[in-house]
């Protein structure tokens, strides 16, 4: 073994997935994956990735599997892109096994590849024998998934827009214990949906209202994020609603159109609206998928979960608290 693999490990990494309120949607910079502005987001306790890393020298090619499966060529090519990013940074060649599974429907509009690149970095890094500040750990995941960069550090987090590599980073604003939240997932669909996020990206300059929408984001980033630092739950809900609807505007006046919502999307919208003008304040956001977060106070929770449970067509609903950030539980040196 050679000195440089001595400094080795096998590195298991848990990130959480996260709700944007303030969305990620279209980049100035493709390879960077740098945004058209900057977004907040909250993470959540029980939506999360595992992943596992470990560098062997007698592979002789990299090996990905997925929920204990190997995973496709294009899933694997984009790991093993990421993989050998960090590898570069360390100075190694030597080939890795890279083992993931989410606790959660994969590619169903739950940024799923949010917390896989943040838990794949921050493990690739461990095992590596890296130690990077967080800062630069977001730098990282951001240029695997975007909205990764904002699973590594823990509880509410922005994601500042920036023209270079550097500039565009994430930090927590609020601790999770800040605010004690809830984020309701109605998982209306559990399968991979049509278009993914990368595509949808792309097209957003071919919305006549793009240009719009980047502006409003600009503005609703202050008012959201003073809206958690004062927990104004009216101001904070309201605005992050409004958000939503606009990334979903942009997404059906791109060429082509892309139609996230499902009917049953659109009747849990309708039935939150409802539940508000009935005395319970909750508030729903939607990231590109067809299942809705709905946003509660922690004692009214219990009340929209049941609701939600009730709804036609939801499947699932899982209940998170704002959550931690990227985390390693384990690692080996060899």
């Amino acid at each position: 073994m050679t000195d440089t693999l001595k400094h080795l490990q096998k590195a298991t990494c848990i990130a959480t997935t996260n709700i944007a309120f303030v969305k990620y949607w279209g980049r100035i910079n493709d390879a960077l994956r740098l945004p058209m502005n900057g977004s907040i987001s909250m993470n959540l306790d029980s939506a999360f990735t595992t992943t596992t890393v470990e560098f062997d020298e007698s592979l002789t090619a990299d090996l990905f599997s997925l929920a204990n499966q190997p995973a496709d060529a294009k899933q694997s090519a984009r790991v093993f892109s990421h993989v050998d990013r960090i590898r570069a940074m360390a100075g190694i060649q030597t080939r890795a096994r890279v083992a993931s599974e989410n606790n959660f429907p994969t590619g169903a509009g739950i940024a799923s590849s949010a917390s896989a690149f943040a838990a794949l970095s921050v493990a690739t890094a461990k095992a590596a024998g890296l130690s990077l500040p967080e800062r630069e750990l977001t730098l990282l995941a951001r240029q695997g998934s975007g909205s990764a960069c904002r699973s590594v550090p823990a509880g509410f987090v922005e994601w500042h827009y920036g023209e270079t590599n550097e500039a565009s980073f994430a930090e927590q604003i609020a601790p999770p214990e800040h605010w004690d939240i809830r984020d309701l997932i109605a998982i209306t669909q559990t399968t991979h949906k049509e278009v993914g996020s990368a595509d949808g990206n792309k097209l957003v300059s071919t919305s006549p209202f793009n240009e719009t929408r980047v502006k409003l984001a600009g503005a609703s980033l202050n008012i959201i994020r003073r809206a958690i630092l004062e927990k104004n739950w009216t101001t904070f809900g309201e605005e992050t609603e409004r958000e939503a609807i606009r990334l979903h505007v942009i997404a059906m006046t791109s060429q082509p159109p892309i139609y996230y919502w499902s009917p049953v999307t659109l009747a849990i919208i309708q039935a939150v609206t409802e539940w508000r003008r009935d005395g319970l304040e909750a508030y729903f956001t939607i990231d590109a998928g067809a299942n809705v977060h709905v946003l509660a106070k922690a004692e009214d929770a219990d009340e929209v979960e049941n609701r939600l449970w009730q709804q036609e067509g939801v499947k699932i609903v899982l209940h998170n608290k704002p959550g931690m950030g990227a985390q390693v539980v384990e690692s080996h040196l060899f």
